[in-house]
Parts: structure tokens; C-alpha cells; sequence
């Protein structure tokens, strides 16, 4: 599993050998089946390797970047450059956030043979511009739905503006075996449909899969839909349909996952879109801040 950068970068004269700056590659030249992505040092290693197991699943490519707010080189409101100015005093500098990122970043590719062929992209600017230019030509995108403003402001834009198939680690390690069981809660929907269909090269590998219905309609029209798409799809799993009994959705769902043995959760995103998610504790909402698993997703 290599990285695949699109051109060789010069040599670097710093002891950041490791590094690619963003400054000396063209933008979207990131071509890799699976991207991690880490905005946040605290994140860093789960977003490894959770994308080192789902590159590796699909015998895929691996790519890794650093995206982060530098007001110094964004272009926005007044406000906008002050409220992260003030990060300094809590944080660090931008470039002391990039630093623990690739410290993180060195320290995971000690751990284990095979990964000395791994770069670390650097994107400092508006975070919206990395995001765009670092996620363009990759399939799958594993990133932190929580933690620093940049890991926030990046997993928004992952899923809201460029809409990827985005993976988003537990907190805490990572088990391993990503794709031994996923559990696909299913309502048919246009966002569970394109979440399923991004994901179908990760479900062909997967050992298992399971599509849980919640709360299907009196005739069957979950479960129905359901069969129909793995068959359009050519996939392999089981269709199961069960009762909340008075519990919430995303409940249902986590339980029924750890009572499965589930390795990880697909489902389609925000539905109803964020603040509503938020102000109504959704289905995405809960698992993302619930789910004791690895959670891929698509809006």
C-alpha cells in the first residue's frame, strides 16, 4: 500500500523530510483510494489507521494531509481572521498545530514496516480551500468529526460542500478489521441510496453485511428496497428488519451492532441537515456522537 502523489516533491532541506508543503505541489494532486486527513493531533493516530485498514482492504492506495485555519493566509471577514488569531493563545500558532500533527504523524509510521513510502501533505489557509483541493480525487475520506475548530470546520465541509464518502474513527484506538461486519441502517432515502453506492467497493470486501431496517413501513417497502439495491449493486448480505420498542433510532442501531458483532456502521447523512440533526438529536447526530464504531457516511 503506497501513497500515490501525482508529482515527486523537490527534496526537502528541513528536518521535515517527511513533509510535502503545500507551497511547492499542485493543487488535487491526491489520487488515492482513501485519504486521511488530520486537522487534529489528538485525532491523528485512529484516523490512521482506520485508513491504512480501509486502503488496505480493498488492496487500494493511501494518501495523508494536513489541513488547518492560518489567518495570515486566508481571505475573509475581519471577524473571521480574529476569531482564529485568537487560537494562538490556546493552541499554538498554525504552524505549531501543524508541527504535533506531523509529530503524530511521524510516530505512527514508526510503529509498524511498510509505511516509510507515506507523505504528509501540509494545506494552511482557509480550511474550505484545503479540504476542496486535498479531497478532490479521492473516494473515501477518513476524518475526525470532533475535535479542534479545524477538525469541526473540515468534517462540515466534507460532507455538506463536497458531499465525499467520508469515514470517521471512534474515539480512542482502533479495533482493527474495519470491514468485518458493516451494518447499513437503511431507510430508503436519496442519501442512504448514494452512501451505499459510494461505499460498494468497501462493502464487496467486507466478510459481512447486514442492512438493518428500523421501524419498516406495513408493507415491507424498507426491506423491499433494500434487497433491490444490493442486487442493482451486485453485493452480498442479509436484510433484517426490527422494532425501536420505544427507543430512539440511533439506539436501536448501536445495539443492534454490538449484539451483531458489527466492525463498523454506513449510513446516509443528515438527512434533515445539520441544525436540524442537532436541535432534534437525529439519527446521525446520535451515532456520531455515540457509536463505539468506525461510522461511514454519505449526505
Amino acid at each position: 500500500m503506497n501513497n500515490a502523489p501525482a508529482n515527486d516533491p523537490p527534496n526537502p532541506t528541513s528536518a521535515e523530510a517527511g513533509v510535502i508543503f503545500a507551497d511547492l505541489v499542485r493543487e488535487g494532486t491526491d489520487h488515492a483510494d482513501v485519504l486521511a486527513l488530520l486537522p487534529d493531533p489528538a485525532t491523528a493516530q485512529p484516523c490512521l489507521d482506520v485508513a491504512e485498514d480501509a486502503a488496505r482492504a480493498i488492496h487500494g492506495t493511501m494518501s495523508v494531509a494536513h489541513v488547518g485555519a492560518d489567518p495570515e493566509r486566508m481571505i475573509a471577514a475581519p471577524e473571521e481572521i480574529d476569531l482564529q488569531m485568537l487560537r494562538d493563545l490556546t493552541e499554538g500558532s498554525p504552524h505549531k498545530r501543524f508541527e504535533r500533527v506531523a509529530r503524530a504523524f511521524e510516530d505512527w509510521k514508526q510503529c509498524k514496516p511498510g509505511r516509510e513510502r507515506l507523505l504528509l501533505d501540509d494545506c494552511r489557509g482557509e480550511v474550505a480551500r484545503c479540504v476542496s483541493a486535498k479531497v478532490r480525487e479521492t473516494a473515501l475520506v477518513v476524518a475526525p468529526c470532533h475535535g479542534n475548530m479545524d477538525a469541526r470546520d473540515a468534517f462540515h465541509d466534507l460532507v455538506f460542500h463536497e458531499r465525499k464518502l467520508v469515514l470517521a474513527p471512534p474515539a480512542g484506538t482502533h479495533a482493527g478489521n474495519l470491514l468485518g461486519h458493516v451494518v447499513i441502517g437503511w431507510k430508503p432515502h436519496g442519501h442512504a441510496r448514494g452512501a451505499v453506492a459510494a461505499a460498494r467497493r468497501w462493502l464487496a470486501a467486507a466478510d459481512r453485511v447486514t442492512v438493518l431496517c428500523v421501524n419498516d413501513e406495513p408493507d415491507g417497502s424498507y426491506q423491499s428496497t433494500a434487497r433491490e439495491l444490493l442486487d442493482q449493486l451486485g453485493l452480498d448480505g442479509d436484510v433484517v428488519a426490527i422494532n425501536s420498542a420505544g427507543l430512539s433510532v440511533g439506539e436501536t442501531i448501536l445495539d443492534f451492532a454490538k449484539s451483531a458483532n458489527a466492525t463498523c456502521l454506513l449510513i446516509g447523512a443528515f438527512k434533515h441537515g445539520y441544525f436540524l440533526e442537532l436541535l432534534l438529536g437525529r439519527v446521525t447526530h446520535y451515532l456520531l456522537s455515540h457509536s463505539p464504531l468506525p461510522l461511514m457516511m454519505k449526505h
